[in-house]
Protein backbone atom coordinates (compact mmCIF):
# COMPACT_ATOMS: atom_id res chain seq x y z
CA UNK A 1 0.00 0.00 0.00
CA UNK A 2 1.43 3.44 -0.84
CA UNK A 3 1.05 6.02 1.82
CA UNK A 4 -1.27 8.61 1.46
CA UNK A 5 1.09 11.56 2.41
CA UNK A 6 3.10 10.21 -0.73
CA UNK A 7 0.41 10.51 -3.44
CA UNK A 8 -1.14 13.98 -2.60
CA UNK A 9 2.16 15.66 -3.53
CA UNK A 10 2.04 14.12 -6.66
CA UNK A 11 0.84 14.21 -10.28
CA UNK A 12 -0.96 17.42 -10.08
CA UNK A 13 0.81 18.57 -12.45
CA UNK A 14 3.81 21.06 -13.01
CA UNK A 15 3.14 24.54 -14.77
CA UNK A 16 4.78 24.64 -17.91
CA UNK A 17 7.14 27.38 -17.62
CA UNK A 18 7.86 30.75 -14.98
CA UNK A 19 5.80 33.00 -17.94
CA UNK A 20 2.56 31.24 -17.00
CA UNK A 21 1.87 31.92 -13.67
CA UNK A 22 -1.37 33.56 -14.45
CA UNK A 23 -4.36 31.88 -15.34
CA UNK A 24 -4.98 31.19 -18.87
CA UNK A 25 -8.45 33.07 -19.50
CA UNK A 26 -10.56 30.70 -21.55
CA UNK A 27 -13.49 33.65 -21.34
CA UNK A 28 -14.31 34.59 -24.90
CA UNK A 29 -11.91 32.00 -26.38
CA UNK A 30 -12.59 28.98 -29.29
CA UNK A 31 -11.94 25.27 -27.73
CA UNK A 32 -12.09 22.19 -30.35
CA UNK A 33 -13.05 19.40 -28.73
CA UNK A 34 -12.83 15.91 -30.22
CA UNK A 35 -14.65 13.24 -28.81
CA UNK A 36 -17.68 15.23 -27.63
CA UNK A 37 -20.64 13.11 -27.96
CA UNK A 38 -19.99 11.64 -24.44
CA UNK A 39 -17.85 10.43 -21.59
CA UNK A 40 -14.99 12.58 -21.00
CA UNK A 41 -15.24 14.74 -23.79
CA UNK A 42 -18.54 15.78 -22.78
CA UNK A 43 -17.45 16.38 -19.22
CA UNK A 44 -14.45 18.73 -20.73
CA UNK A 45 -16.96 20.54 -22.98
CA UNK A 46 -19.19 21.78 -20.02
CA UNK A 47 -16.05 22.67 -17.89
CA UNK A 48 -15.07 25.14 -20.77
CA UNK A 49 -19.01 26.43 -21.35
CA UNK A 50 -19.10 27.11 -17.66
CA UNK A 51 -16.32 29.38 -17.97
CA UNK A 52 -17.77 30.67 -21.17
CA UNK A 53 -15.42 29.41 -23.84
CA UNK A 54 -16.92 28.59 -27.82
CA UNK A 55 -16.94 25.14 -28.42
CA UNK A 56 -16.25 23.75 -32.10
CA UNK A 57 -17.86 19.82 -30.99
CA UNK A 58 -16.30 16.56 -33.12
CA UNK A 59 -17.51 12.81 -33.34
CA UNK A 60 -18.77 10.68 -35.60
CA UNK A 61 -22.02 9.86 -33.02
CA UNK A 62 -24.30 12.51 -34.21
CA UNK A 63 -26.56 11.61 -31.43
CA UNK A 64 -24.65 11.73 -28.81
CA UNK A 65 -23.20 15.65 -29.88
CA UNK A 66 -26.85 17.09 -30.41
CA UNK A 67 -27.21 15.86 -26.55
CA UNK A 68 -23.89 17.20 -25.73
CA UNK A 69 -25.09 20.71 -27.25
CA UNK A 70 -28.16 20.52 -25.83
CA UNK A 71 -26.37 20.46 -22.32
CA UNK A 72 -24.34 23.12 -23.06
CA UNK A 73 -27.09 25.50 -24.47
CA UNK A 74 -27.88 26.90 -20.70
CA UNK A 75 -24.57 28.41 -21.22
CA UNK A 76 -25.17 30.65 -23.55
CA UNK A 77 -21.90 30.13 -25.32
CA UNK A 78 -21.45 29.38 -29.35
CA UNK A 79 -21.39 26.02 -30.03
CA UNK A 80 -21.07 23.92 -33.24
CA UNK A 81 -20.81 20.56 -34.07
CA UNK A 82 -19.14 18.58 -36.52
CA UNK A 83 -19.28 14.82 -37.72
CA UNK A 84 -15.63 13.88 -38.12
CA UNK A 85 -13.98 10.70 -37.96
CA UNK A 86 -10.27 11.37 -36.63
CA UNK A 87 -8.97 8.21 -38.15
CA UNK A 88 -9.48 10.10 -41.36
CA UNK A 89 -6.89 11.94 -42.89
CA UNK A 90 -8.56 13.43 -45.50
CA UNK A 91 -11.75 14.77 -43.11
CA UNK A 92 -9.03 16.69 -40.50
CA UNK A 93 -7.37 18.09 -43.78
CA UNK A 94 -10.63 19.99 -45.08
CA UNK A 95 -11.74 20.90 -40.92
CA UNK A 96 -9.90 23.82 -40.57
CA UNK A 97 -11.64 25.64 -43.64
CA UNK A 98 -14.65 24.30 -41.68
CA UNK A 99 -13.83 25.70 -38.60
CA UNK A 100 -12.90 29.12 -39.90
CA UNK A 101 -15.74 29.29 -41.64
CA UNK A 102 -17.34 29.79 -38.64
CA UNK A 103 -14.73 30.85 -35.80
CA UNK A 104 -12.48 33.68 -36.65
CA UNK A 105 -9.96 31.25 -34.95
CA UNK A 106 -8.58 28.53 -31.96
CA UNK A 107 -7.41 29.19 -28.97
CA UNK A 108 -7.47 25.46 -27.52
CA UNK A 109 -7.65 22.14 -28.78
CA UNK A 110 -8.44 19.12 -26.94
CA UNK A 111 -7.65 15.91 -28.25
CA UNK A 112 -9.67 13.28 -26.70
CA UNK A 113 -11.34 10.86 -29.13
CA UNK A 114 -10.37 7.28 -28.45
CA UNK A 115 -11.21 3.11 -28.15
CA UNK A 116 -9.99 0.41 -26.40
CA UNK A 117 -8.58 -2.92 -27.43
CA UNK A 118 -7.89 -5.94 -25.50
CA UNK A 119 -5.91 -8.68 -25.34
CA UNK A 120 -2.40 -9.43 -25.46
CA UNK A 121 -0.14 -8.93 -28.14
CA UNK A 122 -0.32 -12.81 -29.92
CA UNK A 123 -4.20 -11.97 -29.30
CA UNK A 124 -4.52 -9.11 -31.31
CA UNK A 125 -4.73 -8.85 -34.69
CA UNK A 126 -2.59 -6.42 -36.85
CA UNK A 127 -5.74 -4.76 -38.33
CA UNK A 128 -7.01 -4.13 -35.29
CA UNK A 129 -3.83 -2.85 -33.91
CA UNK A 130 -3.62 -0.31 -36.71
CA UNK A 131 -7.14 0.29 -36.27
CA UNK A 132 -6.21 1.58 -32.79
CA UNK A 133 -3.19 3.43 -33.77
CA UNK A 134 -5.09 5.35 -36.49
CA UNK A 135 -7.87 6.63 -33.77
CA UNK A 136 -5.67 6.43 -30.50
CA UNK A 137 -2.39 8.20 -31.85
CA UNK A 138 -2.73 9.35 -35.61
CA UNK A 139 -6.21 11.29 -34.78
CA UNK A 140 -3.86 13.45 -32.06
CA UNK A 141 -1.07 13.68 -34.61
CA UNK A 142 -3.23 14.92 -37.25
CA UNK A 143 -5.60 16.76 -35.67
CA UNK A 144 -2.21 18.91 -33.92
CA UNK A 145 -0.68 19.43 -37.39
CA UNK A 146 -4.11 20.19 -38.98
CA UNK A 147 -4.75 23.11 -36.25
CA UNK A 148 -1.42 24.27 -35.27
CA UNK A 149 -1.47 27.14 -37.53
CA UNK A 150 -4.89 28.55 -36.40
CA UNK A 151 -3.46 28.15 -32.99
CA UNK A 152 0.07 29.92 -33.09
CA UNK A 153 -2.03 33.17 -34.24
CA UNK A 154 -3.63 32.86 -30.71
CA UNK A 155 -1.86 35.29 -28.22
CA UNK A 156 -2.39 32.18 -25.83
CA UNK A 157 -2.96 28.84 -26.53
CA UNK A 158 -3.05 25.65 -25.29
CA UNK A 159 -3.02 21.72 -26.41
CA UNK A 160 -4.24 19.41 -24.64
CA UNK A 161 -3.79 15.90 -25.57
CA UNK A 162 -5.67 12.72 -23.21
CA UNK A 163 -3.38 9.99 -22.70
CA UNK A 164 -4.63 7.37 -19.99
CA UNK A 165 -3.63 5.71 -16.42
CA UNK A 166 -2.03 3.20 -19.09
CA UNK A 167 0.26 5.69 -20.43
CA UNK A 168 2.14 5.89 -17.29
CA UNK A 169 1.86 2.14 -16.90
CA UNK A 170 1.17 -0.85 -19.06
CA UNK A 171 -0.38 -3.86 -17.88
CA UNK A 172 -0.52 -7.44 -19.51
CA UNK A 173 -3.34 -7.66 -21.94
CA UNK A 174 -3.48 -3.93 -22.64
CA UNK A 175 -0.26 -4.24 -25.40
CA UNK A 176 -1.75 -2.13 -28.24
CA UNK A 177 -3.75 0.62 -25.97
CA UNK A 178 -0.94 0.89 -23.54
CA UNK A 179 1.34 1.44 -26.88
CA UNK A 180 -0.98 4.23 -28.57
CA UNK A 181 -1.45 5.89 -24.63
CA UNK A 182 2.77 6.21 -24.24
CA UNK A 183 2.78 6.93 -27.99
CA UNK A 184 0.56 10.12 -27.24
CA UNK A 185 2.16 11.22 -23.65
CA UNK A 186 5.84 10.95 -25.85
CA UNK A 187 4.11 13.27 -28.58
CA UNK A 188 2.87 15.44 -25.83
CA UNK A 189 6.11 16.03 -24.18
CA UNK A 190 8.41 16.39 -26.96
CA UNK A 191 5.79 18.75 -29.11
CA UNK A 192 5.97 20.87 -25.40
CA UNK A 193 9.47 21.81 -25.68
CA UNK A 194 9.61 22.58 -29.26
CA UNK A 195 6.70 24.75 -28.70
CA UNK A 196 8.48 26.61 -25.15
CA UNK A 197 8.96 29.94 -26.85
CA UNK A 198 5.51 30.24 -28.58
CA UNK A 199 2.11 31.30 -26.92
CA UNK A 200 1.38 27.61 -27.40
CA UNK A 201 1.48 25.35 -24.31
CA UNK A 202 0.77 21.30 -24.01
CA UNK A 203 -0.43 19.25 -22.04
CA UNK A 204 -1.25 15.83 -21.12
CA UNK A 205 -3.63 14.55 -19.01
CA UNK A 206 -3.71 10.47 -17.54
CA UNK A 207 -7.68 9.96 -16.82
CA UNK A 208 -7.62 7.15 -14.12
CA UNK A 209 -10.99 4.96 -13.70
CA UNK A 210 -13.46 7.41 -15.29
CA UNK A 211 -17.22 6.74 -15.83
CA UNK A 212 -17.25 5.94 -19.43
CA UNK A 213 -18.36 3.64 -22.09
CA UNK A 214 -15.15 2.70 -23.78
CA UNK A 215 -14.81 -0.29 -21.51
CA UNK A 216 -18.48 -1.75 -23.19
CA UNK A 217 -17.29 -0.50 -26.49
CA UNK A 218 -13.96 -1.80 -26.70
CA UNK A 219 -12.77 -4.82 -29.65
CA UNK A 220 -11.65 -7.79 -28.04
CA UNK A 221 -9.77 -10.69 -29.77
CA UNK A 222 -11.49 -12.28 -32.34
CA UNK A 223 -11.39 -15.96 -30.83
CA UNK A 224 -12.90 -15.26 -27.55
CA UNK A 225 -16.72 -16.44 -27.34
CA UNK A 226 -19.12 -13.57 -26.78
CA UNK A 227 -19.06 -14.70 -23.31
CA UNK A 228 -15.95 -14.48 -22.88
CA UNK A 229 -15.60 -11.03 -24.23
CA UNK A 230 -18.55 -9.46 -22.42
CA UNK A 231 -16.60 -10.90 -19.19
CA UNK A 232 -13.29 -9.00 -19.77
CA UNK A 233 -15.61 -5.70 -20.33
CA UNK A 234 -16.94 -6.00 -17.49
CA UNK A 235 -14.43 -6.53 -15.52
CA UNK A 236 -12.55 -3.61 -16.78
CA UNK A 237 -15.45 -1.87 -16.53
CA UNK A 238 -16.29 -2.02 -12.64
CA UNK A 239 -13.24 0.02 -12.09
CA UNK A 240 -14.35 3.11 -14.31
CA UNK A 241 -16.28 4.91 -11.32
CA UNK A 242 -15.08 8.95 -11.50
CA UNK A 243 -18.21 10.48 -13.14
CA UNK A 244 -17.20 12.16 -16.35
CA UNK A 245 -18.40 15.29 -15.30
CA UNK A 246 -15.87 15.29 -12.11
CA UNK A 247 -13.35 14.58 -14.67
CA UNK A 248 -14.10 17.21 -16.87
CA UNK A 249 -13.73 19.56 -14.23
CA UNK A 250 -10.58 18.41 -13.07
CA UNK A 251 -8.68 18.62 -16.70
CA UNK A 252 -10.31 22.27 -17.46
CA UNK A 253 -8.69 23.76 -14.05
CA UNK A 254 -5.71 22.05 -14.58
CA UNK A 255 -5.42 23.63 -18.10
CA UNK A 256 -6.76 27.11 -16.41
CA UNK A 257 -3.41 26.33 -14.12
CA UNK A 258 -1.33 25.71 -17.42
CA UNK A 259 -0.41 22.20 -15.87
CA UNK A 260 1.81 20.44 -18.50
CA UNK A 261 0.54 16.81 -16.86
CA UNK A 262 -2.62 15.97 -15.11
CA UNK A 263 -2.76 12.96 -13.28
CA UNK A 264 -7.09 12.03 -12.87
CA UNK A 265 -8.22 10.18 -10.20
CA UNK A 266 -6.22 8.38 -7.32
CA UNK A 267 -5.32 5.55 -9.33
CA UNK A 268 -3.48 7.60 -12.12
CA UNK A 269 -1.93 9.40 -8.68
CA UNK A 270 -1.00 5.99 -7.26
CA UNK A 271 0.03 4.53 -10.34
CA UNK A 272 2.24 7.58 -11.38
CA UNK A 273 4.11 7.56 -8.06
CA UNK A 274 4.58 3.65 -8.06
CA UNK A 275 5.92 3.73 -11.71
CA UNK A 276 8.42 6.43 -10.33
CA UNK A 277 9.58 4.33 -7.50
CA UNK A 278 9.59 0.79 -9.13
CA UNK A 279 10.11 1.60 -13.00
CA UNK A 280 10.60 -2.01 -13.65
CA UNK A 281 9.25 -4.13 -11.24
CA UNK A 282 5.63 -1.73 -10.47
CA UNK A 283 3.43 -4.80 -11.62
CA UNK A 284 4.89 -7.08 -9.56
CA UNK A 285 2.49 -5.31 -6.92
CA UNK A 286 0.12 -4.29 -8.97
CA UNK A 287 -0.57 -7.73 -10.17
CA UNK A 288 -0.68 -9.59 -6.94
CA UNK A 289 -3.18 -6.48 -5.70
CA UNK A 290 -5.64 -7.12 -9.23
CA UNK A 291 -5.05 -11.42 -8.79
CA UNK A 292 -6.52 -11.18 -4.61
CA UNK A 293 -9.45 -8.76 -6.45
Amino acid sequence: MIPASLVEGVGGGENQSPRCAALLKLQGRTAVVTGAAGGIGRGIALALARRGCALALLDIDDAGLAITAAQLAAFGVRVSTYHLDVSDQSAIAAFPAQLTAEYPGVDVLVNNAGVALGGTFEDVSEADFEWLFGINFWGVVRMTRALLPLLHKSDDARIVNISSLFGLIAPPGQTAYAASKFAVRAFSESLRHELAATPIGVTVVHPGGVATSIAKSSRMPQHLSAEDAAERRQFFDSFLTMPPETAGEIIVRGVENRKARILVGADAKRAALLERLMPVSYWNVLGAKRSRK
